[in-house]
């Protein structure tokens, strides 16, 4: 009986979100760095009341299973030490060997100084495509401070990455750990960083069609397709990942 109300609650808070979701992309799509204030119903209401069995580890902490090098049968040359996941550079992407829709992910990161990396999600992985970010929006990861080149705001942490930028800059120093939350449900975006939301945005929406219009993805397959692999970027510099769970809704 209870996981019968439980199931009909949901459906009836996805019908709501569904419902509500178009004026609420409207607005933002007025202000591309207004934090639109439905994000909040949608992650205590929908995302949150689930419990721990409904969360899937995609990373063992104690090898690599599930995890392949992107477009190639070669060994894996990251690393796994102490539950932590890792690349000195110089190793190659690698992405979930599953598939994901709509789901919830959370991965905790750090990186050294300087640092480049990313998290890439729908990536669709064929001979075709030579990068994963020539079909996968990615939770750009980077040192907003040292990086030694000037970055534009939409190249920042939190942003999806050379398309929108984060609404704030909420990463910790070079050498801590970070929390990044990934949400994807029905074309629907959210990136959150250290309990922060800092960007929101939809597929559907004018707004994500013109900025990734005036990206360098314009000319690409880029974000075609919604349901992919998870990918994690190794971009010749020192990145470490840990606890990377998965939640599909």
């Amino acid at each position: 009986m209870e996981k019968n109300f439980t199931k009909l609650r949901l459906l009836f808070l996805i019908s709501l979100f569904t419902f509500s979701h178009e004026y609420s992309f409207a607005l933002s799509e007025t202000n591309p760095r207004l934090e639109p204030k439905l994000s909040s119903f949608i992650s205590n209401n929908i995302l949150h009341d689930s419990q721990d069995s409904c969360w899937k580890n995609i990373f063992n902490g104690d090898n690599l299973d599930g995890w392949h090098l992107y477009n190639s049968d070669k060994s894996v040359n990251w690393l796994v030490e102490d539950g932590i996941m890792f690349s000195n550079g110089g190793n190659g992407d690698i992405v979930t060997d599953s598939e994901f829709e709509n789901f919830e992910l959370e991965v905790e990161w750090k990186i050294k100084e300087g640092g480049n990396s990313g998290i890439f999600y729908c990536v669709q992985e064929d001979i075709q495509y030579k990068n994963v970010w020539h079909t996968g929006p990615e939770f750009q990861i980077i040192d907003d401070v040292n990086y030694p080149a000037n970055l534009l705001e939409k190249q920042k942490t939190g942003s999806c990455s050379d398309v929108l930028p984060p609404i704030k800059l909420t990463s910790h120093s070079p050498g801590e750990w970070n929390s990044t939350r990934i949400i994807v449900f029905n074309g629907n975006v959210e990136h959150w960083l250290n309990g922060e939301l800092v960007l929101r945005y939809s597929m559907d929406s004018q707004l994500w069609k013109e900025a990734v219009e005036q990206s360098k993805f314009s000319d690409l397959d880029y974000a075609k397709v919604r349901k992919g692999k998870i990918g994690l970027q190794d971009h010749g510099n020192p990145i470490y990942f840990r606890k990377i769970r998965i939640h599909e809704l």
